[in-house]
């Protein structure tokens, strides 16, 4: 059995600790938060009786063998650091922290503890990922040198520490773009990135005077605090000469949310989301293909599951995550280099 410990529990933790006890193979020991008294409601959720509200103190039970870190951004390397040297395997959201130089040392410590450690990039355990993966691994679409996507939210920031540059170290950019610009990264085959040329717009705020639409809020939201953008976009170069755009938005006037993720090829394309395409070039025309599968979505529930699953897998075997440090580091560079190219109005090289 593995022992597991849930660092932080708000609302995200609890795509990690439904599956966590859902597999027979793990057993959920512990839960820390520094908010005692949803601590204290959480453990009776969930049976479980070891509570901490000091991370160092849960992470000296000898008994626990890995940690999935569910804290605000500000925190992910501090706590994913310790673990690492407290001989933990670790599970740590994205983003993998605020600042390349945090980045750089999860990965060292991941380095030296030789334990698992895996960033929650979920949407690389997506079923609709997973069947365009093994498309451009078979070369059906050749060499994929263009993608681009959009998630933009009407309304939905989410206010709370979402909200706060401190704790998040971003609006849209660092919440969802991260998402989307990882998968389309992975798929691309994770070229290295050589520059970013990016906008942030800080127009419409949380927008908390809009009524009759209901948008989540964070359990800490306050409409007085935003310093976050509501929007950016950007380009990005990589070095073998393949390029990825992504636009992303916590608040904007659009007509509805949307999400769009496409990738190009020179033999055929793909859409991840809304829906998932196939476009081909097959006997001197154009088809446009949906794979014909259970599963051809993003579904929130099961993705976090085979995540949790093929982070418990690596624990036991030892086998190579699909997520490891040296990709968060990689992406935060990429994420650090849009906010500074927006800051300062040039393209910014990595």
């Amino acid at each position: 059995m593995l022992k597991v410990g849930v660092i932080g529990v708000g609302s995200i933790s609890e795509m990690h600790i439904t599956p966590y006890l859902k597999n027979k193979d793990v057993e959920l020991v512990a839960l820390c938060d520094i908010h005692e008294e949803r601590l204290i409601e959480k453990g009776q959720l969930y049976g479980v009786s070891q509570l901490y509200t000091n991370y160092q103190e849960l992470l000296n039970n000898p008994d626990i063998d890995a940690v999935s870190i569910c804290t605000w951004n500000n925190s992910h390397s501090e706590i994913a650091v310790a673990a690492l040297d407290a001989g933990k395997h670790v599970l740590v959201e994205k983003p993998l922290s605020m600042t390349v130089k945090e980045a750089l040392a999860v990965e060292a410590a991941a380095e030296k503890s030789g334990k698992v450690a895996q960033v929650g990039f979920v949407r690389r355990h997506a079923d609709n990922a997973n069947i365009i993966k093994e498309f451009i691994d078979s070369g059906e679409l050749g060499e994929i040198y263009y993608a681009k996507a959009s998630y933009l939210r009407r309304l939905g920031n989410p206010g709370g520490w979402f909200s706060d540059q401190t704790k998040s170290g971003g609006g849209p950019l660092i919440d969802l773009g991260v998402h989307v610009i990882d998968i389309m990264w992975y798929l691309m085959g994770k070229p290295r990135p050589v520059s970013a040329s990016g906008n942030s717009y800080h127009k419409l705020g949380n927008r908390s005077n809009v009524q009759h639409l209901s948008a989540y809020q964070a359990a800490d939201y306050d409409p007085t605090l935003n310093d976050v953008e509501d929007l950016t976009n950007a380009l990005i170069r990589f070095e073998n000469g393949a390029s990825l755009y992504v636009d992303v938005s916590f608040t904007l006037h659009a007509k509805g949310d949307e999400t769009t993720v496409k990738l190009y090829g020179d033999k055929g394309g793909a859409e991840l989301e809304p829906a998932l395409a196939l476009i081909l070039e097959k006997n001197n025309t154009i088809l446009n293909v949906t794979p014909q599968v259970d599963n051809s979505g993003f579904e929130f529930a099961k993705t976090f599951a085979n995540e949790i699953n093929h982070f418990v897998e690596c624990c036991q075997t030892g086998s190579e995550t699909i997520a490891p440090i040296a990709d968060g580091v990689e992406v935060m560079k990429m994420l650090n280099a849009i906010y500074e190219s927006a800051k300062i109005g040039k393209e910014v090289y990595l």
